[in-house]
Parts: C-alpha cells; structure tokens; sequence
C-alpha cells in the first residue's frame, strides 16, 4: 500500500471525528484576535504528541505545530484559518453557534477541523515520509492587518520550501475543485473619509457647505480612476460601502459625512496608483465645495498569487484524483475577494485551492459571510485528502 493510499485510509477512518470536531468549534465561534478558546483547543490536540506546538505566534494566537519526518527534506507548510464573524447566525442546524451576535459564516471551522486530522494522520504516519511539515493554524484572517503577516515576519517560516491551502466555498459543487493561476486573488485597500462642512438651513442652503452633496459628488468622481484612470485590461474595483450622516429634520443640511469603502486590485503595482489618485480627489473636493477631509486609507492584504509551476504541478497531480474522491479540477479566473494567504505565497511557492461544498439538495447556496451559510460536511474529507496528497507528492519530489 502506498503513502497515498495509507493516509487516505486514516482519513476515512477519522472522517466523523473530523465533523465530531468541525461542529464543535461552530457552535464556539470566536472574533479575530480573541481566539483565546479556539487556540487552546488546538493546542491541546498536539498534547499527546511528538510534535513542536510554538503558540501566541505573530500578534494574536497564531499556533505553529512542527511534525518530523523520518529524515531530512523539504519543509512544507500548511495553513488553515480559525476566526469567527460579527455575524448571528440564521441557520437551523442542531449545532449552531452558542455565541451571540459571533458565527463561523466562512467555513473556518471547517478548515481547522480538517488540518487538525489531516495532521494526526500525518504525524501517525511520520516514520514513512522525510521532511518537514509546519502546519500554520492562523488567527485573524478576517481582519486586517490579519494574522499571516505577523506570523511571517515572526521567521518561524523562513525555512519554507512550499506553502499550500484550501478555502471550502458552498457557491460551487462538492467534489469540485477550482483555482486560479498568476494573480488568483485581489489585493486589498481599505480607507474611511470624513466629510465636515458646515450646517444649516435646508431653506438657506447658500448659507451652508453641504457635506451630503460633496460626499455625492465624490461617490460618482472616484468611479473615473477606473473608467478613465486605470488600463482597461487591468481589474480594480472602488466600492463606497457606507455613507453615514448625522440625525437630522427634513429642513437640517447636516454638516458631516462619513464614507468608508474598499479598493481592490489584481496587479499589485495599481495599490500605490490608485490611493494617489483619490489623495488628488480629496484634495479637489475640499476646493471645489469648501469643505474639510480627513482621509484614513489603509493598505492591507496584497494579491494572492498562484505560483505557475507549482499550481500547474496541483492540477495534473488532483486531475488523476477525478472519478475517486473528486469530479472535476479546474482553472479559473481570478477571484476579487482578498485572502491573506498571500503573504505566505510571498514567502515560499505554492498554491491556495478552492474546494466545492454546495449542500446536497440545494440550486443555490448563500455564500460566505452570509448569516444562513452552510456547507456540505463532505467538503471536510475532500480538503483534507487534496491536500494531503498535495503534500505527500511534494515531500517526496
């Protein structure tokens, strides 16, 4: 029996542990950099094995569990995210979250719970492969600045040969996987702008420096950095996503607007391009309408890239998997959500893949982040299987 075939086996036959547990840290959903519960739970899982746990990595409860191989070899990473959602769940499943107002509406306990066995098998079987693997349970991937950058500038990963994970996604079919080569997903910006005027009179507006139709104004105006600015082959995308004003009568002109928004991009020399743009748009919109801006404009996670050699390796290495635990490996185009895994592909080769978990039964599924998401619990084998033969294959190439 092959490598392949004994951890797969172990995986089968941990396949309800891996749900037992999943289910588990769903109905304790924690925030991002208060993982204090979910990162003791990981830790303790290792307790009763021969395997480094490094703990309170980078700036949160970012954990680290070293598993030797039976000689030296490549050093693999792999990562799986453990934070929760401000979100209050909507689903009716007998396992829901028992935190108010807290839910794993992205499938990060899946993630967790599949690496956590995909582990154990590894380690149970550590006297048959040679190397490395550093298994990288990371903290804050919903929030920026997030977890994967602190934890690589910590340098517990300089010695990466490759880095590999996977993102469990109800939109699309179990036992289908999808990933993009090159630019995969979008870098991200995130900035905040505070509008103040000065108020009035809705009868006297010449009296006033209106905020709401500066505000207005420049909703529309920064749409031009992409359709006048930007190539046109390029992907950036500028949403205004809140406009918040003061409480005020029908005949108030209030005197401050807040708009917050996000930028996002999939070449990461636009991030630097677009913030001086709309740096001139705030500075032409205090002229133009006499009023007083304060921009607060955060770059935060980079554009996830897909190394070529190494994802082309992924697909022809799952391809052979179709018609055994997976029904289809395709390359698709970039996605323009944002993922901090990026910062681990900056650091060593490797791939970041997608895996199907639409429900059985259901036409549609709502997506992540949504209060009534849900996954297909098969998901959790496949994940597991993907990428343990994905690390299988790379420590012995």
């Amino acid at each position: 029996m092959s490598l392949k075939e004994k951890l797969f086996k172990k995986l089968e036959e941990k396949e309800n542990k891996m749900i037992e547990i999943r289910r588990h840290l769903h109905q304790y959903p924690e925030l991002s950099f208060k993982e204090e519960k979910t990162a003791q739970f990981i830790a303790d899982f290792y307790k009763d094995k021969d395997v480094k746990v490094t703990t309170h990595v980078g700036n949160g409860y970012g954990i680290i569990a070293e598993i030797n191989g039976k000689n030296k070899g490549k050093t693999i990473g792999l990562r799986a995210d453990f934070d929760a959602l401000p979100v209050t769940e909507e689903t009716d499943l007998p396992f829901k979250s028992k935190n108010e107002g807290v839910m794993h509406a992205c499938g990060h306990d899946a993630h967790t719970a599949y690496m956590l066995i995909l582990a154990e098998s590894l380690y149970e079987l550590r006297d048959e492969w040679n190397g490395t693997i550093k298994v990288i349970h990371q903290h804050a991937e919903e929030v920026p600045p997030g977890g994967a950058k602190s934890i690589v500038e910590s340098g517990i990963l300089d010695d990466l040969d490759e880095v590999y994970g996977a993102h469990v996604f109800p939109m699309f079919d179990t036992g289908v996987i999808q990933f993009a080569t090159g630019n995969a997903m979008a870098g991200c910006s995130n900035f905040d702008l505070v509008i103040q005027g000065s108020g009035g009179h809705g009868g006297l507006p010449h009296k006033t420096r209106d905020a709401l139709v500066a505000a207005s104004y420049f909703i529309t105006n920064i749409q031009t950095i992409v359709s006048r600015n930007m190539n046109p082959l390029d992907m950036t995308v500028i949403s205004i996503t809140s406009f918040e004003d003061a409480t005020g009568g029908y005949n108030v002109v209030q005197d401050k607007v807040t708009l917050r928004g996000t930028v996002r991009y999939l070449q990461e020399e636009n991030k630097e391009f677009v913030y001086e743009r709309f740096k001139d748009m705030v500075e032409g919109l205090e002229k133009a309408f006499d009023v007083q801006c304060d921009l607060n404009y955060d770059f935060h996670f980079p554009v996830l890239y897909n190394h070529p050699k190494e994802s082309e390796h992924v697909r022809e290495l799952l391809k052979n998997s179709i018609g055994d635990y997976l029904t289809d490996v395709q390359v698709t185009e970039p996605l323009t959500g944002s993922e901090d895994f990026a910062y681990y592909l900056q650091k060593a080769p490797g791939t970041y893949i997608n895996v199907g978990a639409k429900p059985d039964g259901v036409e549609v599924a709502y997506q992540n982040h949504h209060p009534k998401f849900e996954i297909n619990e098969k998901s959790l084998l496949i994940c597991a299987k993907s990428i343990g033969e994905i690390t299988v294959d790379r420590l012995e190439a």
